[in-house]
């Protein structure tokens, strides 16, 4: 009876044979390839942002001549653009077809790697780095899409808890790869590597990824162009916060800028009739503290991912390839453990699912700040308890942000993760970043406490008063201590506003 109602299987997409019957085994099969090749996919994109961490020291002294200020711009404006044009991507995967908006983000990816393996001077990098951003907003986005198309109703639970854990895993394994890449090589070699990796997920996804329908929505482009306007004057003032001062004209300028656009992007969406993020929609207090949530989870990550490598290497004496391979405690429960998370939601409920991991994120987090100087067993334990929090968080609120949204607008739900992702990894990395620097500058030496201008980084301290290593990196480690727990402070206390919403949402829930 089934099969007179299923044609042969349709190999351009799983939305032409949605009727297929549960046991249709052809239909789980292509799905779990689907979710093998967009894991992957996510993982790339998610990973690079850590993996450029490490290749920092090696930039500093290369034939670019970076200043500073360049350098945190070569790490931050593949978040920027990632982060502002994730949303605009995500719709335009709803309008013109995800898995073509997807092919086109790996090639414009592998594009600005490549260019950005060749630069000769700073202003290519960049280029190249933003380039990179582009294509990274066009595949996360559209990646959630094509899996939530691909995949049977009763299946996504478990889906998407898989697609979160590689979000996860993918910072792991930029730091765990970017390592031995940077060991083996130069800092050029990190992105022929990334280019070489994007090149292979293109052929992958063309021939795994399923067509999606297209929606006949318009693009609309004045309330895209005021979301990005916002977004980067969000992000400027976060990265220059840590450099210029929180309290520096061009800081308070770039926040008082995106509180304006902001309010403008606002009142556009409101009165169009085809928004591209209808404001109305973060009425629902479960979107509204989802999007919190995975804010806070990526803050509290991409936070220690920050610290853990310079930690390590400057604590510990790690060489840059230990230093990557020192964080994979994070990854085993997120490899071991969150395919159990959908059934533990369905027993305990969100609201108890989000209350462990946002404790256990900031326990882990204290820890380290006390485990800093301990045997790296003991660090290892620590890094192990804040994995078991993302494992718990990430499955969860991906679930939560993709339930909220209707499957057509599934782009959009992929942009709304990835934006706060970013946005919390910016976060992350200026707040504890500032924490630290202002704990490290505070315990030199009197030596150099007292010179202007004052050293701000190890290297700096070290080229000026070498005699006094052990002073430096004790001033060092103080600070990564005073910046971890700042962080757990922080993932605590948003973590409880998040239970809270969840909680209301729950009650507020039709039964």
């Amino acid at each position: 009876m089934l099969r007179t109602a299923t044609p042969a299987p349709a190999p351009e997409g799983i939305e032409a044979r949605a009727p297929v019957p549960e046991g249709a085994g052809h239909a789980a099969q292509r799905s779990g390839a689907v979710l093998v090749c967009v894991s992957v996919c996510t993982a790339l994109v998610v990973g690079f942002v850590a993996a450029i961490n490490l290749a920092v020291p090696q930039l500093a002294a290369s034939s670019l001549r970076p200043s500073s200020a360049n350098l945190l711009w070569i790490v931050d404006a593949y978040v920027v653009i990632f982060a502002c044009l994730v949303i605009p991507a995500g719709a335009a995967g709803d309008k013109l077809g995800r898995k073509g908006v997807l092919m086109a983000g790996l090639g414009i990816f592998a594009l600005g790697a490549a260019l950005s393996a060749v630069a000769p001077n700073v202003a290519v990098m960049l280029i190249g780095r933003a380039v990179t951003g582009l294509g990274a907003a066009c595949v996360l986005p559209n990646c959630v899409g094509i899996l939530l198309h691909a995949t049977a109703p009763e299946r996504r639970p478990h889906a998407l808890a898989v697609w979160a854990a590689a979000s996860g895993i993918g910072g792991v394994a930029g730091n765990v790869g970017g390592g031995v890449v940077l060991s083996a090589g130069s800092w050029r070699a990190l992105f022929v590597a990334v280019a070489l990796v994007a090149v292979c997920c293109l052929a992958w996804a063309a021939r795994s990824a399923p067509r999606s329908a297209r929606h006949e929505r318009t693009l609309d482009l004045p309330g895209t162009l005021l979301f990005v306007a916002a977004v980067v004057a969000l992000l400027t003032g976060i990265i220059e916060g840590p450099e210029q001062g929180w309290g520096s004209a061009l800081v308070l300028t770039a926040f008082g800028c995106a509180i304006v656009l902001s309010l403008c992007w606002v009142g556009a969406e409101l009165r169009t009739s085809h928004p591209m993020l209808d404001p109305r929609l973060f009425r629902s207090p479960a979107l509204s503290s989802a999007a919190l949530g995975m804010t806070i989870t990526f803050f509290g990550s991409f936070g220690l991912f920050y610290v853990n490598a310079s930690l390590l290497q400057y604590g510990r004496g790690f060489s840059v390839l230990q230093a990557g391979l020192g964080i994979i405690p994070v990854t085993v429960p997120l490899v071991v453990g969150t395919r159990y998370v959908p059934g533990l939601i369905a027993r305990i409920g969100t609201p108890a699912t989000l209350t462990a991991a946002f404790a256990l994120t900031s326990g882990g987090l204290l820890g380290l700040s006390y485990a800093s100087t301990s045997a790296y067993p003991v660090y290892a334990a620590a890094l192990f308890v804040v994995g078991l929090g993302i494992m718990l968080a990430a499955p969860c609120l991906t679930a939560q942000i993709a339930s909220a949204l209707p499957v057509e607008r599934a782009g959009i739900a992929g942009g709304l993760q990835s934006a706060t992702r970013e946005l919390g990894s910016a976060l992350g990395v200026a707040v504890v970043g500032t924490v630290l620097t202002a704990g490290f500058t505070h315990r030199l030496p009197a030596g150099l406490s007292g010179r202007a201008p004052l050293p701000r980084t190890v290297r700096e301290a070290l080229t000026l008063a070498p005699a006094d290593h052990t002073a430096v990196t004790d001033a060092f480690t103080h600070g990564a201590n005073s910046a971890l727990r700042a962080a757990a402070v922080v993932v605590l206390l948003a973590g409880a506003l998040v239970v809270a919403g969840s909680r209301r949402a729950n009650r507020t829930a039709p039964q």
